[in-house]
């Protein structure tokens, strides 16, 4: 995948780690950036640096009607990030009710998939092309404090493995990103960890879209979560439990 002159969509590019993707598409050369939020003015504000190469649209990733509108409208798109996420802070049992749950799962899950389902036709005839998934950490790793995001990473990320097979005949690349500890709005109450930046991961994603890496680990917190549960999974699973019971 030749990121320079690429044309991209950005889910949840306005801001935080998809802020991050579309300063480092445009720092290496990509042809257009579509920056896609759930409110067209913040979509349209973020492409104002840029107007040559950015485009703001309104996009729901949990609205199946705007994921078809988004792919009418991006045609030329040979790379998908997906990068909107919702994360509620709260845990199964004492969320207050299913409402919660129910949007991380349609964002962080249904969305992914449904991007993918909209704009692979577009991919392939763009000759390939390449889709890049924001998961996280805590999709490798139950982590019962998150707790409808985390098993909806987990969904994604077995989501990305199934969609890499199906689109591996038509020359399109599924990359699964292992996110750690960011610092961005979504985890600003996360402290005691060094915070990558949003480039940081962005650059990361980029270099899987590359290369064509299936899964990647984008930064120190992620790799340590993973070695960790490499050398001793029942010893992670309890600090996870011992960390519940401290918040």
């Amino acid at each position: 995948m030749d990121i320079e002159n690429c044309t991209a969509i950005v889910t949840g590019g306005n801001r935080g780690i998809g802020e991050g993707f579309v300063e480092e598409l445009l720092e290496q050369g990509a042809k257009r950036v579509y920056i896609a939020a759930r409110s067209l003015a913040d979509a349209q504000q973020a492409a104002a640096r840029d107007p040559a190469r950015l485009v703001g649209i309104q996009l729901d990733v949990t609205n199946e009607q705007q994921v078809a509108a988004a792919a009418q409208a991006c045609g030329d798109v040979d790379l998908v990030v997906n990068n909107a996420g919702s994360f509620g802070m709260m845990t199964l049992m004492t969320a207050p009710d299913l409402a919660a749950m129910r949007l991380e799962i349609e964002t962080n899950y249904i969305g992914v998939v449904s991007m993918i389902r909209a704009f692979a036709p577009i991919l392939k005839r763009n000759g390939g092309g390449g889709v890049v998934n924001v998961l996280s950490a805590g999709g490798i790793v139950a982590v019962p404090n998150m707790g409808g995001y985390s098993p909806s990473k987990f969904a994604a990320r077995a989501a990305s493995t199934c969609l890499r097979a199906e689109l591996a005949p038509q020359g399109t690349h599924v990359a699964a990103l292992i996110v750690g500890s960011v610092d961005t709005r979504m985890a600003a109450h996360v402290t005691g960890q060094v915070k990558s930046t949003p480039r940081d991961i962005a650059r990361a994603g980029l270099i899987a879209a590359r290369h064509r890496i299936d899964e990647h680990d984008t930064d120190a917190h992620a790799i340590s979560v993973r070695a960790f549960l490499a050398r001793d999974p029942a010893g992670l699973a309890a600090s996870m439990a011992k960390a519940l019971n401290r918040a």
